[in-house]
């Protein structure tokens, strides 16, 4: 009798995988981690866990046979290396007992010195090149500018830093040096063909001195895979694959060096996030991100958009503004969390009101439990935070300035007020030698004989600055600037002027030469001269120079010494402009000044891209925020006629209708009340009460 046949179905094995990802991974995650090779763009949003993908990905090429030399991690900083190494080493180490000590993870510049180390001799170079820090690169070109005779002529010639500036965007930006002159710092046009000369010459003694700048590392590793067809075969069949983090942040050099090391297997993943680049102003390329998939035709496309940081109310924020880019990879962040508190948008009746209002909750939230170092103050330029600096010491809260120094502690602030501190006290040896030695050829010696003249007169220092025979003290070639000196401060001396301190900082910006001399000097010239203009305003508030002084001095010598009661000694808030915040997060954020003509910037409107940056700079704010977001912004701000100003709330704000016609956030108007002497504090539990106040919520769109 036949048997009948029956058939069984095998499932094929699964190749055994130690690492279970499924587990560990979200499925956005885990289907960039299982991807097979080629291109991969990797779009990952804000608070999506992308360190994390990278981190699984990198264990899985291991796992699947790729030898650790094989792998190459680009990154922006030693620190998001190293951090990924470390995290990637722990995982593989557990799991799989490798080691992957020999994983190439680190900069485009360490990364560049290591191959160029091995292959700089076809271009040049032995192995021994020594590379230039800014310090040693601005000597170099200084010591050119010299040797070419530019230094003494009768036209100021651009100081070393803003010469490198523009060497390096040649560079970074893939531009021709006239076209950038032309374009950044049209006030050096007429010296062109010198600049060009001093390139050359920078150029020339580089490769001398067999020396590399930190652009030349860049620049030499794209010319070498060009030129030099044999290395880049071997370089592409060394690294398998290679990985690229931060991909909106490259310049058109990075991004063109990494489609070369990738050209010959096109396994090259770049993971970034378009809605969050915001570094135009240091030559990242925006283009890099948005053209990838017409770059790389057969280029998969991958989307982290599960946020595990914020509530759901700071997001549906977030996700209406950058919705209105028109450039972008369209996205929608979707929360973990739970439902918290709608962002609070918190008109000010000014600036003063802002800083109160600031102070004054971020009190009340510390009261409720949230430390000082789990909220920050975030802002668009650093001027912004002058009056909440100034409220913040009063009230001895202590801060801390993300990357940089507090307003009045910055060497340009300084030096403006060194012009009104001798005025007001010609008895200041330092304010004296600090405003002359800005002049050409004033150093440190001849700054100290010149005081020594002044204080040769009877009837005092101010007086002595009068008569002739000061210049005669200093050397030829700074004897011109010393009498410009002189006769300014003459000038800001008439005793009708010390009741204008905002004037008075005004005319050393314009009439004493300031600004042009920060536009000479200084790479970020147009931010410092905000800053002095914002001090000026703020100046306008005091009666007098002398009221107005000993109120800066009090706050640039007091470093909050009684900080608020029982704060930890190491807590404190965090002041930082937003770009200096990308990929931090707090608890609660306040942006303030988010009015229009501060926030975006003005020139912002001359060009579509410039205007979708600022908003993208208002999203990656909006994005810091995990519990609490407080979007601030004063109503009214007095001109500098003296006139009072009325400001509208940024045009990002205006336009964030929700999808039902509601504004995703609530508005608090704020009322302002005096608290008798003894009446109890404010506890935590009484809500937000503002000002010793009431502070009316409402979801009206109307002003106030």
């Amino acid at each position: 009798m036949a048997g009948r046949r029956y058939t069984l179905t095998r499932k094929p094995a699964s190749r055994g995988y130690k690492i279970d990802y499924e587990r560990e991974l979200n499925p956005e995650q885990l289907e960039v981690v299982k991807a097979g090779g080629g291109p991969l763009l990797v779009l990952a949003g804000a608070g999506s866990g992308k360190t994390r993908a990278l981190i699984y990905r990198v264990a899985r090429l291991l796992e699947d046979g790729v030898a650790p030399d094989q792998i190459l991690l680009l990154t922006f900083t030693n620190r998001a290396a190293r951090e990924m190494v470390g995290r990637a080493g722990e995982l593989v180490g557990e799991a799989l007992g490798h080691d992957i000590s020999r994983l190439w993870g680190g900069t485009f510049h360490a990364m560049a010195n290591r191959i160029l180390r091995t292959h700089g001799h076809h271009l040049g170079y032995n192995e021994r090149f020594g590379i230039l820090d800014q310090e040693d690169a601005a000597e170099l070109i200084t010591a050119c500018v010299a040797e070419l005779g530019y230094a003494q002529g009768p036209t100021r010639f651009p100081k070393a830093k803003v010469l490198l500036n523009l060497v390096s965007a040649t560079v970074s930006r893939q531009l021709p040096l006239a076209d950038l002159i032309q374009e950044e710092r049209p006030q050096f046009a007429r010296l062109t063909d010198e600049i060009l000369e001093v390139s050359r010459r920078y150029l020339q003694r580089k490769r001398e001195l067999n020396l590399m700048d930190f652009d030349d590392l860049l620049l030499n590793w794209k010319v070498l895979l060009i030129e030099q067809p044999e290395v880049k075969a071997a370089l592409s069949g060394q690294f398998r694959h290679v990985l690229v983090d931060e991909y909106q942040d490259t310049n058109r050099l990075q991004g063109d060096i990494v489609d070369l090391m990738a050209s010959a297997h096109g396994n090259l993943m770049v993971v970034g996030d378009d809605a969050q680049s915001i570094y135009s102003f240091r030559g990242a390329h925006f283009e890099n991100i948005l053209e990838f998939p017409q770059r790389h035709s057969q280029a998969q496309v991958f989307h982290l958009n599960t946020n595990y940081r914020s509530t759901p109310e700071i997001l549906c924020l977030a996700n209406a503004s950058i919705a209105h880019n028109e450039r972008q990879f369209p996205k929608t962040l979707s929360p973990v969390r739970p439902e918290g508190l709608a962002p609070a948008l918190v008109p000010c009746r000014d600036v003063s009101q802002q800083a109160d209002f600031v102070a004054q909750r971020l009190l009340e939230l510390r009261d409720e439990g949230v430390a000082l170092n789990e909220i920050a103050v975030l802002y668009r330029a650093h001027y912004h935070s002058m009056e909440l600096q100034v409220e913040l010491h009063r009230r001895g809260i202590p801060f801390e300035v993300r990357s940089g120094l507090r307003f009045f502690e910055q060497a340009h602030i300084k030096d403006v007020l060194s012009f009104l501190r001798f005025v007001a006290n010609p008895t200041d040896e330092l304010a004296f030698k600090r405003g002359v030695r800005l002049q050409p050829g004033v150093g440190a010696a001849t700054a100290e004989k010149l005081w020594r003249w002044l204080r040769e007169g009877a009837a005092g220092p101010l007086a002595q600055l009068k008569r002739e025979g000061l210049a005669e003290q200093a050397p030829p070639r700074a004897r011109p600037g010393v009498r410009r000196y002189a006769e300014f401060v003459t000038y800001l001396a008439r005793p009708s002027r010390r009741e204008q301190p905002g004037e008075l900082l005004r005319a050393v910006l314009r009439e004493g030469g300031y600004k042009d001399l920060l536009h000479d000097s200084q790479l970020n010239a147009d931010s410092r001269v905000e800053d002095i203009e914002q001090l000026s305003d703020f100046a306008d508030g005091y009666s007098d120079l002398y009221t107005f002084l000993s109120e800066i001095g009090l706050l640039t010598e007091l470093e909050s010494e009684e900080v608020v009661e029982g704060s930890e000694p190491d807590e404190q808030l965090t002041l930082s402009t937003i770009h200096k915040a990308k990929g931090l997060e707090w608890r609660a954020v306040f942006l303030i000044w988010l009015a229009d003509g501060r926030f975006p910037v003005p020139n912002a409107y001359r060009s579509l891209s410039a205007l979708e940056e600022e908003r993208r700079l208002f999203y990656v704010a909006a994005t810091r925020a995990r519990d609490e977001l407080y979007l601030c912004y004063p109503i009214t701000h007095t001109s500098r006629e003296g006139g009072l100003v009325v400001m509208k709330a940024s045009p990002f704000v205006e336009e964030l209708p929700g999808p039902g016609g509601d504004p995703p956030f609530e508005k608090w108007l704020l009322d302002e009340a005096e608290v008798a002497p003894d009446a109890p504090s404010v506890e935590a539990g009484d809500g937000p009460t503002a000002l010793p106040s009431e502070v009316e919520r409402t979801k009206r769109p109307s002003g106030l």
